[in-house]
């Protein structure tokens, strides 16, 4: 046993640390089974330790992780890097993700023995409500990328006839997933947890409702086609994700971080080194030097971008200060520069991009520099591809970034205004939302950022509405999503579940900054930087001169890998794989 608590108090110190993607590749515990283990609380405590590493957060020594790297798949940031999936260039062969089942398998193992323990439930229950959190965790990942699987919460062997089976439908994984949530919303505690280091009931209501909500949109909006569920218009599960967020609302224990200073509370909320006190941030990783647990986040997203931008798309999309669109508002000032894209704007802009005469570096509390200009290039992982640069989440204080690995900025995992922006969502596509609601929800996220409220009666035509065939409310309820939410890594899910590439992606290429000569009087056009006819930066214009060529036949989902179709002849591919 002593062997084993070991290597789990090794996997307990990921916690701290970064993860990726190759996260579901690693060796699980469930490879090692000793009898005389499951004796004890703690012997559970350190099992579930292990599947914190899965939760995204910064990597020691590079940019990936953190908050604002996964929405580079998606129309709000570019990476010089083309998106295989955006471009339609995956094939079976081409990396696409884990479709593996060990973190399921190794969570099913504790499932199966942790009644062994010898303690009293109410010791252990917090332990085993995890655990079904990351059951869910898990399945749900699996489900977003590969579509319906074969479905167990069963331990299985090489003999199990389980493993043999077809899929199971996607609504029906979907009622899983929720039921394991509802159970570790039973079991574990309601109030924060190892001052937000560890999981709690409502972190698990939260992600009840983002599960919900996803496969609510799902279901309605690939209705009809090869992805969708026959006969379900999406609309059960957009019931549970209201009253999952709604009960979370009600619960008291969350709030905003709201100060009354609409210029900084929202830059705030990601740039802490301690989110211990934070009323929103409900689940975050810390980072320790001491542990040897820092990273070099800071380092690359406040000196020069980390090769990442963000887009025109995304910047557009920001409301003026009178609650107008920038193509009716009076108030707008074009974009020729960046002080003039950010003048008037609704304030989370302001702090989400960068702009000249920003704090940028301070040492010992004192300003000792400002931000300049951007670092513009088309190519390098030390530039900004689109001169749009990033600053939500940026720490200025310079010992964050001052040498490798040095940054101990946390990573927040889970925050409140999700919840706020999933119950006007679900509400929304439910056709029943009222002006209350939007009060209890997305008017407090408006207010935080100092704008005016969104009235259901009063809504300005936007004739650039990213989605113009939907209606006025579930556009601005859309929009708000996007600007909240900007760079967390939540616009790919979304683009996908509102089966929306074909609006968003298909032909397109996304832009950056308009060129503006006197601030980058030394960059060569054409090779240095590269623009499109109306002047506006192109970066990807060589690798995609048609646009992204994402196939809606297809690529909402990713292929199944054909090792797996040869080993269970009962799987089927995904369709447009075939």
């Amino acid at each position: 046993m002593k062997f084993l608590k070991v290597l789990i108090i090794a996997a307990l110190t990921f916690f701290v640390t970064s993860c990726d993607d190759d996260f579901l590749e690693r060796s699980a515990l469930d490879q090692i089974t000793t009898d005389n283990y499951w004796k004890t609380s703690e012997d559970l405590k350190l099992y579930v330790n292990q599947f914190y590493t899965a939760f995204p957060s910064w990597t020691p020594n590079a940019f990936n992780g953190g908050i604002y790297w996964h929405d580079q798949n998606s129309d709000n940031i570019i990476r010089q890097n083309v998106d295989d999936r955006l471009a339609g260039n995956n094939t079976i062969t081409t990396g696409n993700g884990s479709y593996n089942f060990r973190n399921i398998r190794t969570v099913n193992i504790f499932m199966a023995n942790y009644d062994k323990v010898e303690d009293e439930f109410d010791t252990y229950k917090q332990y085993v409500g995890e655990a079904l959190f990351f059951r869910a965790y898990f399945n749900f990942s699996l489900l977003k990328r590969f579509g319906p699987y074969p479905y167990t919460n069963q331990v299985l062997n090489d003999t199990s006839e389980e493993l043999y089976e077809s899929r199971t439908p996607r609504d029906i994984i979907a009622q899983n997933i929720i039921a394991d949530l509802d159970q570790a919303i039973e079991y574990m505690q309601a109030d924060k947890n190892n001052n937000g280091n560890r999981l709690n009931r409502g972190v698990a209501q939260l992600f009840k409702a983002r599960v919900a909500l996803y496969e609510g949109t799902w279901e309605k909006y690939h209705a009809g086609t090869s992805f969708g569920v026959d006969g379900s218009d999406g609309s059960t599960f957009l019931n549970i994700a209201t009253d999952a967020a709604k009960s979370l609302m009600d619960s008291g224990i969350y709030s905003l971080h709201n100060t009354g200073n609409p210029m900084e509370d929202y830059w705030k909320v990601f740039n802490q080194t301690d989110f211990s006190g934070s009323s929103e941030v409900m689940l975050w990783k810390s980072y320790s030097q001491e542990l040897s647990t820092a990273h070099n986040g800071q380092r690359y997203l406040s000196s020069s971008g980390g090769g990442r931008g963000i887009t025109q798309v995304l910047v557009n999309d920001y409301l003026c200060l009178d609650g107008q669109p920038i193509a009716t508002s009076p108030l707008y000032k074009g974009d020729t520069t960046l002080v003039q894209v950010a003048t008037n704007r609704d304030p989370r802009l302001s702090q989400t991009i960068w702009l000249p005469g920003q704090d940028w570096r301070i040492e010992g509390g004192t300003v000792v520099e400002t931000f300049e200009k951007s670092f513009l290039d088309a190519s390098g992982e030390s530039v900004c591809p689109t001169g749009y640069q990033i600053r939500k989440g940026a720490n200025p204080d310079w010992a964050q970034r001052s040498g490798a690995g040095q940054g101990t900025t946390s990573s927040p995992i889970f925050r409140f205004a999700e919840a706020l922006l999933v119950y006007a969502e679900a509400k929304a596509e439910l056709g029943i939302i009222t002006q209350a609601d939007l009060d209890i929800s997305l008017n407090l996220l408006r207010d935080r950022a100092g704008m005016p409220p969104l009235a259901i009666g009063s809504i300005t035509t936007d004739p650039n509405w990213l989605f113009p065939d939907l209606s006025p409310i579930i556009n601005e309820v859309r929009r708000e999503r996007h600007v909240e939410l900007a760079a967390e890594g939540y616009r790919a899910d979304d683009i996908n579940r509102w089966a929306a590439h074909d609006e968003l992606t298909v032909g397109k290429r996304y832009k950056g900054v308009r060129f503006d000569p006197v601030q980058f009087p030394d960059m060569v056009v054409g090779s240095e930087v590269l623009l499109d006819s109306d002047g506006y930066v192109d970066p990807l214009q060589g690798e995609l001169p048609n646009g992204y060529q994402f196939d809606l036949t297809r690529d909402y989902l990713l292929p199944i890998p054909t090792d797996e179709l040869t080993l269970n002849p009962n799987l089927t591919q995904n369709p447009g794989w075939e």
